[in-house]
């Protein structure tokens, strides 16, 4: 697939002054920044607690939570910038994908206040966004380049010829890996969102200590649900079995003290797995396109064991790898005003009819 068009990168002026106001309100996180000539002069993120009782993100709650928080985050962030609001050159938001009612918000915000200062409208796709935000730091990688993509909804290769050209060229036919680290969490009983605390627990744990079945799918796409599967068996048996069985032999007390007792191994055990699923496929697309420029993005590139899988295996390699800030790995504004910077030198405005999309397509 195919992201905007073949039409060459201009040129970016020194000190032409660029002002970009970013909205990002996609899921549970609301968040505004400030960009001006591609530096981020701030990054302000509100994030919502209300699910936590929940396990996972309530629609209806994450969309009252962003008209509560919208106007404080971006007077925030203008604050923040030493900006002020009419000195602002567009507006820009996140168009798609999330939760459909969130990116209302943000959406109507955004038009809102760029009709009320006569300034351009930017449309932003998140996932072009995480991509991008390995633009933000002064150490950036150079084009082509590939990227691992892996957050909550979401595991994508991208290779990027320009800010404004990427494909996707691999992606998970079923699960996510962030979906498979927060669904592990939850078998083991952990509060939500549980895909951190695997990755705190797994720091202290052994990651050979139980084995987990790693798909064979051919070419570059993922596939987590079979990993999923196994653990989710292998847990209900106490770790009596490592392969599909449906018959549980295990009591829930047995189940418990398992858990409780083999924690830290059995969070490294799975996170070992997930992360050498998404680092093989990685390998694999980097030696078929010759690529050695290697990022990764999303909620999960804040993941440790990942993070120092990819410059493991980069210095194998012979990659130069680059990973966000930590800031710059979750959902945040900074990433969607980095990308409306490349829209803007193209020119590439949304008229003020655009609507959002909870499943647009790249």
């Amino acid at each position: 697939m195919e992201l905007f068009s073949d039409k060459p990168l201009p040129a970016v002026g020194v000190g032409s002054g660029i002002t970009i106001l970013a909205i990002e309100s996609s899921c549970d996180d609301t968040s505004a920044a400030v960009c001006r000539d591609g530096k981020i002069l701030s990054n302000i993120i509100s994030s919502q607690t209300v699910h936590e009782k929940y396990g996972g993100v309530v629609p209806e709650l994450a969309s009252r939570a962003h008209l509560q928080n919208i106007v404080p985050v971006a007077d925030t962030a203008l604050r923040a910038a030493k900006c002020e609001l009419s000195s602002v050159d567009a507006v820009a938001f996140t168009r798609a994908p999330g939760l459909i009612g969130s990116l209302l918000v943000g959406a109507q915000f955004a038009k809102s206040l760029a009709l009320s200062l006569d300034k351009p409208l930017l449309a932003v796709h998140h996932m072009q966004a995480h991509v991008l935000a390995n633009l933000i730091a002064d150490e950036k990688p150079s084009f082509p380049f590939l990227c691992l993509t892996v957050s909550g909804g979401h595991t994508q290769i991208v290779q990027c010829e320009s800010p404004i050209r990427m494909k996707v060229i691999g992606e998970t036919i079923d699960d996510a890996a962030g979906e498979a680290f927060d669904k592990s969490a939850k078998l083991l009983g952990l509060p939500y969102p549980g895909g951190p605390l695997i990755d705190k627990y797994a720091a202290t744990g052994n990651p050979e200590r139980f084995q987990f079945p790693e798909p064979q799918i051919p070419g570059l796409n993922f596939s987590f649900s079979g990993v999923k599967t196994s653990i989710l068996y292998f847990l209900k048996n106490a770790g009596t079995s490592n392969v599909f069985k449906e018959e549980f032999t295990a009591t829930e007390a047995a189940r418990k003290q398992f858990i409780a007792e083999n924690l830290a191994d059995i969070c490294a055990s799975i996170q070992n797995r997930i992360i050498s699923i998404l680092i093989n496929k990685l390998k694999k697309a980097a030696t078929e396109n010759g690529i050695n420029q290697i990022c990764i993005a999303g909620g999960v590139s804040a993941n440790s064991g990942l993070r120092k899988a990819l410059k493991d295996t980069g210095a194998k390699m012979g990659w130069q790898t680059f990973i966000p800030a930590f800031e710059y790995c979750t959902d945040n504004a900074a990433m969607i005003a980095i990308t409306a910077y490349y829209k803007y030198l193209e020119k590439d405005f949304a008229d003020l009819s655009i609507s959002p999309s909870a499943r647009a397509e790249w």
